[in-house]
């Protein structure tokens, strides 16, 4: 995903409603993050479908590294030799 350009990626939900088409298409082609406003606030970020799956497998990954690193810490490891040996 590319990082967000304030001037170009921050529309009002009502002119992402006006060009919901051609939006969609922009985001899927750019990569850029769309942010949807809604009475001067942010209310949702619309990405990609691929940097969807992208940001979803980077935030499994990251869990299962700090689950990992958690198991070292509390001791719950088994050393390579009585790993061979239960095999």
């Amino acid at each position: 995903m590319k990082p967000l350009s304030v001037s170009k990626n921050i529309v009002s939900l009502s002119e992402f409603k006006a060009r919901a088409s051609q939006m969609l298409h922009e985001v899927q082609n750019s990569h850029h993050p769309l942010v949807i406003t809604q009475n001067g606030k942010a209310a949702a970020v619309l990405i990609s479908p691929t940097d969807f799956d992208a940001l979803t497998e980077q935030a499994r990954f990251i869990d299962a590294v700090e689950k990992g690193l958690a198991d070292v810490q509390q001791g719950r490891v088994v050393a390579d030799e009585d790993l061979d040996l239960e095999a």
